[in-house]
């Protein structure tokens, strides 16, 4: 398989923790989604990164549909996947955490790209990142255990510590992380999982979508 994008976007991170939890092997095709937007483009027309190349030459897109992939590929080793009613919960959260991530990126584009960016927009995304913070760190603080769902990690694991380092290098000083205690802890504890570090890239402008 081969993964395409940079580390510093939390949802290319999210692909390559999967992947390296499940020990599939992986090519990585380290492009930007601004400077190696044509090239990107030649894989997959809407230029959006992270782009999973299956063993059948089959490009897919979007983390959340990729980590579902990788779940029926792993097949009775797909231990990031839950049962139902607990999967609803999974995918809740992961869903809210991605949802972060993407106003973060949205917030990044207003910044960088928009010279005269309207107040209420930028406003409006301050708000959605914020209120959603508050509602994952009392969701993780509500959970005594390693991780949200017991001892061993799952997809909104992954998603929730993606997201937390991608808002703490991509604006920082802009929200006050640290005052989520919860999520700071989760944090952490994600980065010190191996592959957490093997995929960790310093954020740089153009390598997050």
């Amino acid at each position: 398989m081969i993964l395409i994008g940079q580390y510093d976007s939390p949802f290319v991170r999210r692909v390559a923790i999967t992947l390296q939890l499940y020990d599939f092997s992986y090519e990585h095709r380290p492009w930007s989604a601004v400077g190696d937007a044509e090239r990107i483009a030649r894989v997959s027309p809407l230029m959006r990164v992270p782009i999973l190349i299956d063993a059948d030459g089959v490009a897919m897109t979007d983390s959340g549909t990729i980590v579902q992939l990788l779940d029926h590929l792993a097949g009775g080793g797909a231990f990031l996947n839950r049962s139902w009613p607990q999967q609803r919960d999974v995918l809740r959260l992961a869903a809210f955490a991605t949802g972060v991530a993407d106003k973060g990126v949205a917030l990044i584009y207003e910044r960088a790209f928009h010279k005269d960016a309207v107040p209420a927009w930028t406003q409006r995304l301050h708000r959605q990142i914020g209120d959603t913070l508050a509602m994952l760190d009392r969701e993780r603080a509500s959970r005594t255990s390693s991780w949200l769902f017991g001892d061993r990690l799952s997809h909104a694991d992954i998603m929730l510590g993606a997201m937390t380092c991608f808002l703490r290098e991509a604006h920082p000083g802009l929200f006050d992380l640290d005052s989520y205690r919860a999520l700071r802890r989760h944090w952490e504890a994600c980065e010190m999982l191996p592959e957490f570090r093997n995929a960790y890239q310093a954020f740089k402008l153009g390598g997050a979508d």
